[in-house]
Formats: structure tokens, sequence, C-alpha cells
């Protein structure tokens, strides 16, 4: 039984259960790519304001580290574990680009206080949840568990999404 995943054609195996990496699972590639980078780049600008900190800077590391970055490896694990079926390309992009796009207007809207464009992004957020709960319809499985995790997870993120801007523009404005 290996402890370090050990590749192999076609197949990935870890701690000794072996997982076909298919094209379901290729899907939470992007997911994990643009999740990986949020996360070091929330932490490289951490590390850079903190010379001199202050709320907005605070604020910003901890949306694109949270949301941006671990959200977004949760979202596209998630989706990869639970499709049953590979997510059409075309909902896979629009994903990518929905939930990117609802980050950038909810940065950018709420570093450079318009409000609008981080509604937007908010809501852009919405429908990205939307889509990922779509592409995992259908899920049969043992582990209901994983499914309910994911589901309680996108229903955090679009509780805290409005409540978060609430907060973000009582403070920054």
């Amino acid at each position: 039984m290996a402890l370090l995943p050990v590749l192999q054609p076609g197949n990935v195996v870890v701690s000794g259960a072996e997982h076909r990496l298919d094209a379901v699972n290729r899907a939470g590639i992007p997911f994990l790519i643009i999740g990986g980078l949020s996360v070091i780049a929330g932490g490289a600008i951490s590390a850079v304001a903190a010379a001199s900190p202050s709320y907005l800077a605070s604020w910003a590391v901890a949306y694109i580290v949270l949301v941006a970055g671990v959200a977004q490896l949760v979202l596209g694990i998630g989706q990869a574990q639970l499709a049953s079926t590979q997510p059409p390309a075309w909902a896979i992009v629009a994903e990518v680009v929905t939930l990117n796009l609802a980050n950038v207007a909810v940065l950018v809207g709420s570093l450079a206080d318009i409000r609008v464009l981080s509604y937007i992004g908010a809501a852009l957020l919405v429908i990205a949840l939307v889509l990922f709960v779509w592409a995992v319809r259908g899920h049969h499985s043992r582990n209901r568990w994983l499914l309910y995790a994911f589901r309680v997870i996108v229903v955090v993120l679009a509780v805290t999404a409005p409540i978060g801007l609430v907060i973000a523009h009582s403070r920054m404005g």
C-alpha cells in the first residue's frame, strides 16, 4: 500500500485506493490552477501589505485567499469528485469565467468603492454557484456526506456573499 501518490498511465493511486484520472476529474483542473494561484497571490499580497497594514489590504487578502482561492479549490475538487458524468465544456468554461469575473468585480468594486460593481460580482457568484450545483446533479454514490458537504459550502458562500458586501461597504465608505 503506497503512502504517497504513485502515477501510472491513466490512473492515480493514492494510499492504495485507485482513482481513474478521467475527463470528470480533469474538469477540476482549471479551478485547481486558479484557486492555487489565488492562495499564493493572497499570501504574497499579505506579505507586501504587512509593511503598512490597512483594513482594505486585510479584507482584500482574506477575500483572495478564502473566496478566490480556497472556495474555488473546494468547488472544483467537489465537482470533479461528485459529477456522475463530465460536465459539458460550455458549463466548465461558464463556471470558470463567471466565478472569476465575480471575484474580480467584487474586489475592484469594493476597493474602488464602486458598489454596483460589487453587487454585480455577488450576482455572478450566485450564478456560478448554481452552475456548480447543476454540474453535480444526479450524483449517485455511497458517500452522500461529500455531496452534503459540497451543498453546505455552496449555501455558505451564497449566504455570506451579501453579508460580506454589506460589511465591506460599511467599513470602507
